[in-house]
């Protein structure tokens, strides 16, 4: 690759590192430490129990699918894939991106301090919950995987693990394990691992590696950013119609306001690992081409 085009592929990492960091930090302070936000977090969570008698059994199982063991062979699986295709710098990098996202999940959850506003009292004692854990254990093989699949089989992979991450988020709101913004704040760690991963590798690589602009997903990519904004899109209008409602406790809102905050929430986990896994598409190609040198 030429120097100049790993040049720009550099700046738009550590962009795209810095973005989602800042992302990470407006979603900390504004669920977290505001009223507000708490309220919003918590109608969300009371809404899983419009329909959760129907939905417990398949949440339960995606849910329990997720322990140390299954991190375990899923990463020793995708270290195996870079490994057969004689990439051992990439195996290495998507471990690290994995263990790197998993490990300061954990570090930040039980880092990160959350004031009680007296909103959630049957959780108060629980303390901070952002990042979920299990979120981040699904979106970051996700994104390990589209690094090390080749190129012919990566859009399909990008779509499918997108779709397994969102819908490990929303499954963790839908049991009542985490609250909304636990699982976009856990995409968005992993977001940022995956921008330093883009780094790594790009350092990594030979300087005879070549990059065809054909293999650029752009279509997919374009796909899923616009999903995604469109999700994203759908959960502000939700939300701001749930707002003018703030003064009301979430145990004595109807059927309406829970589930409005239940589906736009739904629709904001979903959207928010679409456009990550977006753009992660848009620089895969750069960072894992086709001929390594």
């Amino acid at each position: 690759m030429r120097a100049t085009a790993r040049g720009w592929t550099a700046v738009w990492l550590v962009v795209l590192a810095l973005v989602q960091a800042a992302a990470f930090l407006a979603v900390w302070r504004v669920a977290v430490h505001t009223e507000i936000g708490q309220w919003v977090d918590t109608v969300a969570l009371t809404g899983n129990r419009i329909g959760q008698d129907r939905i417990d059994g398949p949440v339960d199982r995606i849910l329990n699918a997720m322990s140390v063991v299954s991190l375990v062979a899923a990463t020793a699986v995708i270290g195996f894939i870079a490994l057969i295709r004689g990439r051992i710098a990439l195996a290495i990098t998507a471990t690290l991106l994995i263990a790197g996202a998993n490990v300061s999940t954990q570090l930040l959850k039980y880092g990160l301090n959350r004031p009680d506003y007296g909103l959630d009292p049957e959780r108060a004692a629980v303390g901070n919950s952002l990042p979920s854990g299990h979120t981040a254990v699904a979106a970051s093989v996700a994104v390990a995987l589209v690094l090390v699949l080749p190129r012919k089989v990566r859009a399909v992979g990008a779509f499918l693990g997108a779709s397994y991450a969102a819908l490990a988020g929303v499954a963790t709101l839908s049991a009542g394990w985490h609250r909304p913004s636990d699982a976009v704040a856990a995409y968005l760690v992993v977001g940022v691992w995956a921008a330093l991963a883009g780094l790594l590798l790009l350092i990594t690589q030979r300087e005879q590696a070549e990059v065809a602009p054909g293999d650029a997903h752009r279509i997919a990519a374009l796909v899923l950013g616009v999903a995604g904004v469109l999700a994203l899109i759908a959960c502000g209008l939700a939300l701001s119609w749930l707002v003018d409602l703030r003064g009301t406790g979430p145990d004595e809102l109807n059927r309406r306001p829970l589930f409005v905050g239940y589906a736009g929430s739904a629709a904001g986990i979903a959207g928010t690992m679409a456009v990550v896994m977006a753009l992660v598409l848009t620089v895969v190609h750069r960072l894992v081409p086709r001929v390594k040198g």
